[in-house]
């Protein structure tokens, strides 16, 4: 038999070899027929077992599609820039640098550096515009400043001065340009049925809206989709602006025949070392070629940095999940067969043969599984894309990508598998040939190995400890900190499955076999026999479960919190707005004069970054903040002080800081706080009040006047108003009077917690992530599901003959089934539920105070989505094989 299969008999030589772990020293014919024998025993088992290979392949090909597609939409973000469109008629932009920098020595290691980007603009002192005018090779040199702009009917623009209007490539189609400040030049988006030439327009660009003549019309030859905009001339367009030292950019067009490299270097070589603000440390940079459309839109990459950090995040859950999925089914597959695998090793069949045999039906089902995956992995990451591209951001798809992300999640799926396969049958392949024979009837122990034991206990620990690290994060971040404790979890439950499935039954058993007479008592015995195939079966949605609950049920908890805070401090009966652009200078004022208005209070919305560390290493967090005037303050807010006094959050250098960030900051009144503002500002303001309700208004308050220098357009987003007895007056209809000579656009309406609500505010990026995190990786988990199910379901085959030929009705069969997938579903429910219930219960207790919340809908439809998934792994096998199992021909 040796000379003809190369199968060997063990002998004390391979003994040895195997424990010391040096190679036997084979003739070279014994080698070649030692692989000829491995791949015939492949070749055989991949025929006879292609319906069990066939479930592999859809879930490890789903596994390499859904790498890809993560690898996809990672590296589109990489190379993505914002779009070059304000300034497409400049050869180079002068910019203050956005981005800012903490440098701090962790513990025990070198200094490390962190850098953040800014959320508001940074602006450049109007010095440097002389120095960039007579730079070699600059044949002009315009500042450009720009103002939120909405026409009488409430249609937004942006002001901009005429000079400006070269950047753009804007020429005149009709008039002439602006020469005083009643003038002005439109968009020619903006005079499409409106007025020509001549003719007046209503524009309301700060303060009360304001009558001017429309001098001309112009048109951007560029083909662009810059937004529309109305010139005005520059002086006028600098008093609107509202700083006038500063200007935003400088916009530079070059004498003919200079490239950019060299308008760079010459421009570099005057421009001064700082930006020249004072209180700024900023740099200035000049940008060209793409790079010009970071000056347009100055939080893009900021924005482009969190959802990296996200999707790095909610990337490596995805390859754990891979891992998971492909060692579950890949070892289920492997198991179904030990007594196959025992009975050649009783035959002669040496452990190499075996190992190699397996290791190559795993190589051939991944090679398929990969092409299959990489195949899907480009339309599925499109399909992400489309979801993460916007205006300010567009996602750029290289003719390098697709490949890559296809080859990345072909090759991880392809390299673990056969590793994977191997060492799944080493339990079966080390046995010597007379223990063989008796483990060809047995199944593999139901209590999982002292390995498997120890390093589940160390995740379940590690789980727990994970979900403390949740509690120091905020917002989407601690629902992903959130996430990866679950995972952590999860798979501790993967590798104490047998010893958890033990315990459910032991529950669950009795009212099973009471409510299923004769099909309850085959699954609890069938269950009973076989705890790992039970643990195997659940495992897979005790993922989906924790981890969808822990992506859904985080951000709705804080959203809850920050809600009910908010409206706790709220002490408003009506709000004034003035959509996005916000509400003009005066506005705040003009509604405290109307009558029946006691109280009103502006609120400004913009961010400081603070510099922190966290485990000793430097962290710059960008915070969401609210400028308040404090008179009257206390009739339209109430933020609960604890200490200090909000009437002196006046001025420029005072703060009100929240209790839990005092507390982390070892601040109190009459202390100071180093912060930076919104443009990278350096300040020190004294804390002036410390207050509770800081999930619902931020962790700082500051006085308006403080902001107001410091953020890209100085409006109010809303104005917060307190009404009493008016003279019989309607105070809604006093305040819209009020708010009248400040254009269209202005709503005023009751006031809700929502208008001052300013916890971590979920964008458009954010929830297409979410979107991303829980639909794609929660539609794998189950398709791991089915694969799984029905994996196990297609290895059931010879049991349910046995059942028919002893006399078992097809009902009886079919409903055991049903009883078995109730049974693996509510066992899976339960445990993923507990799972996600560990961090999710950190989080919410330590940073909102409450317990955990998700909609109920939306846990009905993930136990929906559950139950069809395991009713298609389980009965649809089952019954696409009827014939044999549940039909007539049964013997």
């Amino acid at each position: 038999m040796k000379r003809r299969t190369g199968m060997a008999a063990q002998d004390p030589s391979e003994t040895r070899n195997r424990r010391t772990g040096t190679a036997a020293r084979e003739p070279l014919g014994v080698r070649q027929g030692s692989r000829r024998a491995s791949a015939f025993l492949a070749r055989r088992s991949l025929a006879t077992h292609r319906r069990a290979w066939a479930a592999v392949i859809v879930a490890t090909g789903a596994a390499a599609a859904l790498i890809g597609a993560f690898a996809f939409v990672i590296g589109s973000l990489l190379v993505a820039a914002p779009p070059v469109q304000r300034y497409a008629g400049a050869d180079a932009v002068v910019a203050a640098d956005q981005k800012v920098s903490y440098t701090a020595k962790p513990w025990g290691s070198e200094p490390r550096t962190t850098t953040a980007y800014l959320p508001e603009r940074a602006r450049l002192d109007r010095s440097v515009l002389a120095a960039v005018a007579g730079a070699d090779g600059v044949a002009k040199a315009v500042a450009d400043d720009s103002v939120p702009v909405s026409t009488g009917d409430g249609r937004p623009a942006v002001g901009r001065s005429w000079p400006s209007a070269a950047l753009t490539r804007y020429e005149l189609a009709e008039g002439r340009a602006p020469r005083d400040a009643t003038e002005v030049v439109l968009d020619g988006s903006l005079a499409v049925g409106g007025p020509a030439p001549g003719e007046r327009v209503v524009l309301r660009a700060d303060g009360t809206a304001r009558t001017y003549t429309v001098s001309g019309i112009a048109r951007t030859g560029h083909g662009g989709d810059a937004p529309p905009a109305v010139f005005f001339t520059e002086p006028r367009l600098t008093a609107l602006a509202g700083h006038p030292g500063r200007i935003d950019t400088i916009g530079v067009v070059a004498e003919p025949g200079v490239s950019p490299d060299a308008l760079r270097d010459a421009i570099g070589a005057v421009l001064p070392e700082r930006s020249g603000v004072p209180g700024s440390d900023r740099g200035v940079r000049v940008l060209t070629g793409a790079e010009r459309g970071e000056a347009e839109q100055v939080d893009a990459l900021g924005g482009r940095g969190d959802q990296l950090a996200l999707l790095g995040s909610i990337g490596g859950t995805v390859l754990m999940v891979a891992l998971l999925v492909i060692a579950s089914t890949l070892s289920q597959a492997i198991h179904q067969r030990s007594g196959e695998l025992a009975l050649l090793r009783a035959v002669g069949a040496s452990p190499r043969q075996l190992r190699s045999a397996i290791g190559r039906e795993a190589g051939r089902v991944s090679a398929a599984a990969a092409l299959l995956g990489g195949i899907g992995a480009v339309p599925l990451g499109l399909a992400m894309r489309s979801l993460l591209t916007t205006e300010t951001l567009p996602l750029p798809v290289p003719w390098w990508l697709p490949p890559a992300a296809a080859l990345t999640g072909g090759l991880l799926v392809a390299l673990l598998a056969r590793p994977v396969a191997m060492l799944a049958a080493r339990s079966i392949t080390r046995l010597r040939p007379a223990a063989a024979l008796g483990a060809a009837a047995a199944e593999e122990p139901s209590e999982p190995g002292r390995f498997r034991k120890v390093a589940g206990v160390v995740l379940a620990f590690a789980g727990i400890s994970s979900a403390g690290v949740a509690t120091t994060q905020s917002g989407q971040a601690a629902g992903a900190a959130a996430s990866g404790a679950a995972m952590s979890l999860v798979i501790a439950v993967a590798l104490l499955g047998p010893r958890i499935s033990r315990i459910a039954l032991d529950v669950l058993g009795r009212p099973l076999r009471r409510v299923g007479g004769v099909s309850g008592f085959l699954a609890e015995r069938a269950a009973s026999a076989h705890t790992r195939r039970l643990a195997t079966a659940f495992t897979p949605i005790v993922l989906v479960v924790a981890f969808v609950c822990v992506q859904l049920a985080s951000g709705p908890t804080m959203e809850r919190a920050s809600g009910q805070q908010a409206s706790a401090a709220l002490r408003a009966d009506l709000v004034a707005t003035g959509g996005g652009a916000g509400l003009p200078a005066g506005a705040a004022r003009a509604v405290r004069e109307a009558p029946g208005v006691t109280a009103a209070t502006g609120v400004l919305r913009s961010a400081v970054v603070l510099a922190d560390r966290q485990a000793g290493e430097p962290v710059l967090t960008r915070l969401p903040v609210l400028g308040v005037e404090a008179r009257g303050l206390s009739g339209t807010l109430d933020p609960r002080v604890t200490a200090g006094d909000l009437d002196r959050l006046t001025g420029r250098d005072a703060v009100a800081v929240g209790a839990d960030r005092a507390k982390g900051l070892d601040v109190g009144p009459g202390d100071r706080v180093a912060l930076r503002l919104g443009d990278g500002t350096r300040v020190e303001p004294r804390v002036v009040a410390v207050y509770e309700h800081e999930l619902g208004l931020g962790e700082f308050l500051f006085p308006r006047e403080a902001l107001a220098g410091h953020v890209s357009a100085a409006r109010d987003q809303v104005v917060l108003i307190r009404t009493g007895d008016g003279a019989g007056a309607d105070p809604a209809t006093s305040v819209r009077e009020a708010l009248a000579p400040y254009g269209g656009g202005v709503t005023v309406r009751a006031a809700t917690g929502d208008d001052v609500a300013i916890a971590p505010p979920v964008s458009d990026g954010d929830n297409a992530v979410i979107v991303i995190g829980v639909g794609v990786i929660g539609g794998f988990a189950l398709l791991a599901v089915v694969s799984t199910l029905a994996l196990i379901t297609i290895g059931r085959r010879g049991e349910f003959r046995l059942l028919r030929m002893v006399g078992t009705g097809r009902r009886q069969l079919r409903r055991m089934l049903v009883l078995e997938t109730g049974l693996v579903t509510f066992a899976g429910l339960v445990i993923g539920t507990a799972v996600a219930a560990v961090p999710l219960t950190a989080f919410a207790v330590s940073l909102a105070g409450t317990a955990p919340y998700l909609p109920p809908t939306h846990y009905g439809v993930i136990a929906g989505a559950v139950a069809l998934a395991a009713a298609a792994g389980t009965l649809i096998p089952g019954a696409a094989g009827g014939r044999f199992v549940l039909g007539r021909r049964a013997g």
